[in-house]
């Protein structure tokens, strides 16, 4: 349910107001793409149906993600999953307007359930383009949302039985007592027996990052996430950051990304790919380069990522997983799910 807000005001007129601009650029518009299929395909659909009704794009990528939020996708994007070390649920998010390339985005989000409306709002509201954690709480508040307890049934007893196995898997390296065989609290070892242990691939898990263009050719871009389960609360990941977790310039194309993020957010891999496109790569080429950049560095990393020029045409690659996502487009009756399979790690490794 929208809250009771401004910002409702300005959903509801930009679901009958429709942007002014040229002739359509290619049949194939409008379109969603995003990550994943099956309970993703959900949030294609609303997205899809939001551009028929005259949605503008920036609304549509927002409904589509909320549809994810509300229904809990995969677990793994709104409230009740992905509890931290403390069994409490954040959530993150962002919005990017491909025409003025305007983002608002939220991240370590409490106690909010709408938290791609809250980054809209940072977007429409602010100057700013980032809030994070219990002042973004506040932020929300003051316009209109609603606090709530984020944590369910069954994330609370998943939290329970995993400090019952000792706390694994989890996300520290370099404390005592040793974190592969215990629960903290943790101390940092000192600088001579650390093991400089860094990533072991672990940890990877799903995102709804979506791109849409209109039938004009506007384009937006957004991200949900609820992050990995059992991080050190206070974690960001790839979601909210601009470039990582999604990216787009109406002038070129955008992309979507998932996998694990504190690998991915330092390649800034959808930046990387909308600019493949501007250098006259395919949306495939595109993305198949920005996860070869991070898999010679990390062979492990899990990664998919989605792209789509400003034609409406798309592609994707992935690494460590069989990935898979999701498009709707011109006068398709249905949501279709593209299967990716991983890039050869080997091939990228031989071409150093």
């Amino acid at each position: 349910m929208m809250p009771k807000s401004p910002f409702r005001s300005l959903f509801l007129f930009s679901l009958l107001h429709t942007p002014t601009a040229a002739t359509p650029k290619s049949p194939l518009l409008p379109l969603v793409v995003n990550t994943w299929g099956g309970p993703f395909t959900a949030a294609t659909d609303a997205a899809y149906v939001a551009l028929t009704l005259k949605s503008s794009v920036l609304s549509a990528v927002q409904f589509g993600c909320a549809t994810c939020e509300n229904n809990q996708c995969d677990g793994t994007v709104g409230f009740g999953g992905s509890p931290d070390e403390n069994c409490e649920t954040t959530l993150d998010a962002m919005l990017m307007d491909g025409m003025t390339m305007k983002t608002g985005a939220v991240a370590g989000l409490r106690r909010i359930k709408e938290a791609v409306g809250v980054a809209r709002a940072v977007l429409e509201y602010t100057k700013h383009s980032l809030l994070v954690g219990d002042l973004a709480t506040q932020f929300a508040v003051e316009n209109g949302f609603s606090e709530q307890d984020l944590t369910t049934e069954e994330s609370r007893k998943k939290c329970e039985d995993w400090k019952k196995g000792g706390c694994q898997s989890n996300y520290r390296i370099n404390v005592q007592p040793d974190p592969g065989l215990a629960c903290g609290p943790y101390t940092p070892l000192p600088s001579d027996v650390r093991n400089g242990q860094d990533w072991d691939g672990q940890g990877s898990h799903d995102t709804i990052s979506m791109v849409a263009i209109d039938t004009y050719g506007n384009m937006a871009a957004g991200t949900s996430t609820n992050g990995a389960s059992y991080k050190v609360p206070g974690r960001v990941g790839d979601g909210p950051i601009v470039g990582s977790g999604s990216y787009v310039d109406g002038d070129v194309g955008g992309c979507g990304a998932t996998g694990d993020g504190d690998i991915m957010m330092r390649f800034l891999p959808c930046y990387q790919a909308v600019e493949n496109l501007r250098r006259g790569m395919s949306p495939t080429e595109a993305a198949e380069d920005a996860v070869k950049r991070m898999v010679r560095k990390y062979p492990n990393v899990s990664s998919g990522i989605v792209v789509v020029n400003n034609k409406g045409e798309h592609g994707a690659a992935g690494s460590g997983w069989t990935f898979t996502y999701a498009f709707r487009g011109g006068n398709m009756q249905a949501t279709e799910v593209v299967t990716v399979p991983p890039i050869a790690v080997d091939n990228v490794l031989g071409d150093i």
